[in-house]
């Protein structure tokens, strides 16, 4: 399980390269799954921007920061696997929006998303306060990396659409690794996961540490990052 930004995209080209020839030549054993804060549009962009540096589409995506679930290859979104989430957001937006209406530091995000409000954010002026009414009105909230501001449906983010997956998969979590650079990766970190924050992690982030025994602090930054933490796991046999 990859973040995109920060995580897997991030690095040198030539570790950028190498990381997705191994991915790409492990398919048949390594289930590859994106989970990121980009909608399913955005994603599609990645892979064609990345594609001569050999990235190739993962096996499925968690998209909209856990709102989305999509087969990787064709990007069709999974409707068994999305009917939970939107149960959850019915009626919520309608209810989110006036309080958000106006706010100071929030400009809304150009590109259409799905089951969340996403929003850029001017850490500055933006007003705090407004977390807890956004909660107390029935939405979890993610301000990420000074920049993102994620109104989530309650309950709904990156590590619970993570567990939801591997039981409809039927997979063993303890095969599982997770690997991120952000504080939307926190969730998926928090599932008592095996995890790799990168060396480049944000440090809010990083200061939650001491309180996720079953993640490992890289030190190598990106895709560099993940491969290190793969081998910490045991997993450096498949990566030669």
């Amino acid at each position: 399980m990859t973040d995109l930004d920060g995580t897997l995209l991030e690095g040198e080209r030539e570790e950028r390269r190498r990381f997705y020839a191994w991915l790409a030549s492990r398919r048949q054993q390594v289930l590859h799954v994106f989970s990121t804060g980009r909608s399913l549009e955005s994603i599609a962009e990645v892979l064609e921007q990345d594609e001569p540096t050999g990235l190739h589409p993962p096996h499925l995506v968690i998209g909209d920061v856990g709102c989305t679930v999509a087969c990787g290859r064709s990007l069709q979104p999974l409707p068994l696997a999305l009917e939970p989430i939107e149960a959850r957001w019915q009626g919520l937006q309608e209810r989110l929006e006036p309080l958000l209406q106006g706010q100071p530091g929030l400009t809304l995000q150009p590109r259409a998303t799905n089951r969340r409000l996403a929003y850029l954010v001017d850490v500055e002026v933006f007003d705090r306060a407004l977390i807890p009414r956004l909660e107390a009105a029935g939405a979890d909230c993610v301000l990420s990396g000074d920049r993102y501001f994620d109104v989530l449906p309650p309950g709904v983010n990156k590590g619970s659409t993570l567990l939801a997956l591997l039981e409809w998969l039927e997979l063993d979590g303890r095969q599982v690794v997770t690997a991120g650079d952000s504080l939307n990766d926190l969730a998926m970190f928090e599932t008592g996961l095996a995890g790799v924050m990168v060396g480049n992690a944000e440090p809010d982030l990083v200061a939650a540490l001491p309180r996720l025994p079953s993640v490992y602090r890289a030190r190598a930054e990106g895709c560099a990052g993940i491969a290190e933490g793969l081998a910490h796991f045991g997993y450096g046999h498949l990566l030669s």
